[in-house]
């Protein structure tokens, strides 16, 4: 039996597409906080229970039964509870004799110039300490994180930024599922670190010029200061615990935080990562 946490979200549910085309719908266990929104995948056979972070007793009865778990990171990012969230799952899993959990990291977690990595290397020492076998996913940058302000850069002619001349190795969402996939199925897993990231890598300015490209209206890529950016977020209506993210995030981006040229993702997928420009062709297609 495979459980995946936050299932309802947009890689968990591109991680259960990709389990169910080599697993029995029956064998994977979706964990939501309302399942309600995960109807669609009872309707496919996965067993969907409710479970909440800040519930122990009730991580314990979604973990029932479970041979692997793939933790996939808390989105709470605004409350500041993300490693205590973790903290309450690796529990439940220890209750539960869970044999594997897989957890979705950040690249490069130990040494990352970004903030948030910060919760992310407290969750790998909670792994180690917590004696239960453990495959770190340790995902880069999703394209989509930049895709998502194409609207808003079209409409204005700008894509702002603050990663200067920073390479970012990002990959599709679907990339990074994929790979989420394979290791909760493939053998011998436990004990691996996985430093994920697309092929190829550009920068902000490129990602720009291929927006401009593909769209015929010309934009430019705009560099601030972390701070004006963040404000600049704030006032496209981020929240600002987001918007310290992001700007955080591409802060690291300008000192290498978000490249890898060793190209792992695809090794562990067994095809190239999606290229930027087919993400953003995607999201043109959809406005």
């Amino acid at each position: 039996m495979i459980v995946v946490t936050g299932a309802t979200g947009q890689l968990g549910r591109l991680v259960i597409e990709n389990l169910l085309r080599t697993e029995p719908a029956s064998s994977i266990v979706a964990v939501v906080r309302d399942p309600a929104k995960a109807a669609d995948l009872s309707i496919l056979g996965v067993q969907v229970r409710q479970a909440d972070y800040t519930q122990p007793a009730s991580l314990r009865t979604a973990l029932a039964g479970a041979d692997k778990l793939l933790l996939i990171s808390s989105s709470e990012l605004e409350s500041g509870q993300r490693a205590s969230h973790h903290r309450a799952v690796i529990d439940a899993a220890v209750d539960c004799e869970v044999k594997l959990i897989g957890y979705t990291s950040v690249l490069h977690a130990s040494t990352s110039p970004l903030g948030l990595a910060a919760d992310h290397v407290q969750t790998e020492a909670m792994l180690k300490a917590s004696a239960i076998p453990f495959v770190v996913l340790r995902n880069g940058w999703y394209t989509e994180n930049y895709t998502i302000s194409i609207s808003t850069a079209l409409a204005h002619g700008v894509l702002m930024g603050s990663a200067g001349d920073g390479r970012i190795a990002s990959a599709s969402r679907a990339d990074y599922a994929a790979a989420a996939a394979l290791a909760m199925t493939f053998p011998d897993q436990a004990g691996r670190v996985y430093e994920l990231a697309g092929d190829t890598a550009y920068t902000l300015s490129e990602f720009a010029a291929e927006i401009s490209r593909q769209s015929g209206k010309t934009v430019n890529y705009m560099n601030l200061p972390r701070e004006e950016y963040k404000s600049a977020l704030v006032g496209f209506g981020l929240p600002e615990p987001v918007a310290d993210l992001l700007a955080d995030s591409d802060s690291g981006a300008s000192q290498g935080g978000l490249f890898d040229d060793k190209r792992q993702l695809s090794a562990l997928i067994g095809r190239p990562t999606t290229p930027m420009a087919e993400t953003i062709a995607a999201e043109l297609t959809h406005r």
